[in-house]
């Protein structure tokens, strides 16, 4: 499993869990509001962790924390991600995947053999804009709708989560993600902060006050709406 980052404690990225966060390089979206450009156009030719060095440090993190985020990047690119999650899960810990959702057939596999306990997937935009917003002319569309019917038939806690940009998302989009999903348990979305590390931009984020409105726009759809990334 390559791994390019670790963040040692984390007590956002698990919801109602104390965790780490593992990133791992490489993606099959370009995303230009991405915050993590580095890890997707030019990764490090050598991933920074071992393998063998992550279980070691969870091994010592056994009672301490409770669980292990796996993001990216894509982390569903990687051919070794099925065995390192049972690893892991073998010292006991909870797993999160955060995941674009293009490779549902990695997903029901993790799905099939009781790898996961949360799942994050990011919803790009509304089905018209995916492509442009995705940074992927040509998008095989049908990959995102299968992930997430395999969400949201599943017996895992789950979230969907959309990162708000100014400059491409609108009142439209949110009103057509809403009819889309509509009857999904939860669904975030998350203020655009500019991290001096993105694929393309210059892009902006808009007012608290506009992001609740379309919070409003989005309840009847959904079991749990909120806000993330707002002071």
């Amino acid at each position: 499993m390559r791994i390019d980052g670790l963040l040692k404690l984390t007590l956002l990225d698990y919801p109602g869990h104390l965790a780490c966060t593992i990133f791992s390089a490489g993606c099959d979206f370009l995303c230009p509001f991405c915050h993590n450009a580095s890890l997707v156009t030019h990764p490090a030719k050598d991933a920074a962790f071992k393998e063998e060095d992550i279980l070691a440090f969870l091994a010592k993190r056994q009672g301490i924390l409770e669980g292990v985020c796996i993001t990216g990047g894509e982390a569903s690119l990687q051919p070794d991600l099925i065995p390192f999650i049972k690893k892991i899960k073998a010292l006991g810990f909870l797993v999160k995947l955060d995941t674009n959702g293009y490779h549902p057939d990695v997903l029901k596999a993790l799905y099939q053999e009781n790898l996961l306990d949360y799942v994050a997937m990011d919803i790009k935009n509304s089905l018209p804009l995916y492509e442009k917003t995705a940074g992927r002319p040509g998008l095989d569309l049908t990959r995102i709708t299968e992930s997430i019917s395999l969400i949201r038939s599943s017996n895992i806690p789950y979230e969907f989560r959309t990162t708000v940009v100014k400059e491409l998302h609108t009142k439209e989009s949110f009103l057509q993600i809403g009819e889309w999903l509509h009857g999904a348990s939860r669904y975030y979305l998350q203020a655009f902060k500019d991290s001096d590390d993105l694929i393309g931009g210059p892009f902006s984020s808009y007012e608290k006050e506009t992001l609740l409105n379309f919070i409003t726009l989005l309840k009847p759809h959904f079991n749990e709406v909120g806000l993330r990334g707002m002071d």
